[in-house]
């Protein structure tokens, strides 16, 4: 029998028990959607998660005191560190030689900011260093950035960020006018780019003040910086992050066989994070899809049993009329193969309308995994054609004479 009658014959069988057919399917429908749905998603988190959460710019890493936490005992570890202190940024500053610019930040916290009778909640105030524009992705859209002066003099002036200059102020210019907070009033001297949210959540509702003028603000005894460090080029930052580490080790006095008090966080590290988390999440995935895949390959040999059991006397027919046991075999092998590869298909075009909703209604970024999408067809394709072996088998093996007695 030639294979394209093979597959005309198996979708005639199909496309004429549609309920039975869908209800076989079922399963690896469910199996073949979870899967490629996941790694979709997985897919486009990696990729936003590397372009915009791990984005530090080039060559970028940051120390401060805890690092990239990941459960409560790592946070009260961390907790208990000394703080990282102005002096430990200016000798920093002043030792390293594979960097080309350091700058330290202090988040201050979240404040309550008011212009005229508007007002704004929740507002990220930070302290930075005159030269943070040039570390980190943030530019300017109007005006200008923290001078160096602006530090030295402790000058009451603050960079906000695109949502505040919107929320607060009615003029697409608020380049000199004013904002309250942390009982001080503050003159706006820049706005930034817009630069979009993460997982939803906006990162353009902040505000940079001088870090000098952050650390009388606050309280240089109680808040700790971060130190910003751009290597001298994006490939010697592992280098830079060595010299970092050993210089800040031995500026603390720490043993060799003590752990270092600080963290290093770099693009590579939140990435190799959420890497070893998604890892985890796949390979639940994968099993939840393989125990989908083995209830659907059950279904799929129970429903072709009884359709060599329906279709005895057709089977004796087609023998009486000489047809070999290699073609009753193939038959029944392409239709298996044909049903499960259908439900891969139905399972890849579900997963592909779930992508596209949840990247339209959520904040969760997918990209429909084309390799995922080969691998998930030709599984189902190969568990129809396991399963599928002993029922073809059975049918090949009939007596026609049997068979034709079959009622």
């Amino acid at each position: 029998m030639p294979f394209a009658e093979a597959c005309r014959l198996a979708l005639d069988s199909i496309l004429s028990h549609k309920l039975r057919s869908f209800l076989t399917l079922l399963g690896i429908v469910i199996a073949v959607l979870s899967l490629v749905a996941v790694v979709s998603v997985i897919q486009g988190m990696n990729i936003y998660v590397a372009d915009r959460v791990a984005n530090l710019g080039p060559g970028v890493f940051v120390a401060n005191q805890y690092g990239i936490v990941t459960n409560v005992k790592e946070w009260l570890v961390a907790k208990k560190r000394r703080r990282i202190v102005m002096e430990d940024y200016l000798a920093m500053r002043e030792n390293l030689r594979l960097s080309r610019q350091t700058g330290a930040s202090i988040f201050g916290k979240m404040d309550r900011v008011r212009s005229g009778n508007r007002s704004m909640d929740e507002v990220a105030i930070r302290g930075v260093t005159s030269n943070m524009i040039n570390i980190r992705n943030e530019k300017v859209a109007i005006g200008r950035y923290i001078s160096e002066d602006d530090d030295r003099h402790r000058s009451l002036v603050c960079f906000i960020g695109s949502d505040v200059a919107t929320e607060l102020f009615s003029s697409p210019y608020p380049i000199g006018k004013t904002l309250v907070f942390a009982g001080q009033t503050f003159r706006v001297i820049g706005v930034s780019t817009v630069q979009g949210s993460v997982f939803g959540q906006s990162q353009d509702t902040f505000i940079h003040i001088p870090l000098a003028t952050a650390l009388k603000l606050y309280g240089a005894n109680k808040v700790t910086l971060a130190i910003f460090v751009q290597a001298s080029s994006p490939l010697m930052i592992e280098a830079a992050q060595d010299e970092f580490r050993l210089l800040f080790r031995a500026r603390r006095h720490l043993k060799f066989n003590q752990p270092d008090d600080f963290g290093i966080i770099s693009a590579d590290a939140i990435t190799g994070v959420w890497t070893r988390l998604t890892g985890t999440i796949a390979t639940v995935a994968v099993g939840v899809a393989a125990v989908f895949l083995l209830v659907g390959g059950i279904v799929v040999m129970n429903i072709m049993l009884a359709s060599v059991t329906d279709r005895t006397r057709e089977i004796g027919v087609r023998k009486a009329l000489g047809a070999r046991r290699r073609d009753i075999l193939l038959q029944f092998l392409v239709e298996a193969v044909v049903l499960s590869a259908s439900g891969g298909f139905i399972g890849v075009a579900c997963a592909a309308v779930a992508t596209r909703l949840a990247t339209a209604f959520t904040p969760v970024p997918a990209s429909l995994s084309i390799p995922a999408v080969v691998v998930a067809v030709v599984v189902s394709g190969a568990v129809g054609l396991f399963f599928g072996l002993y029922p073809a088998s059975k049918a090949a093996g009939l007596d026609p004479i049997t068979a034709l007695r079959a009622e």
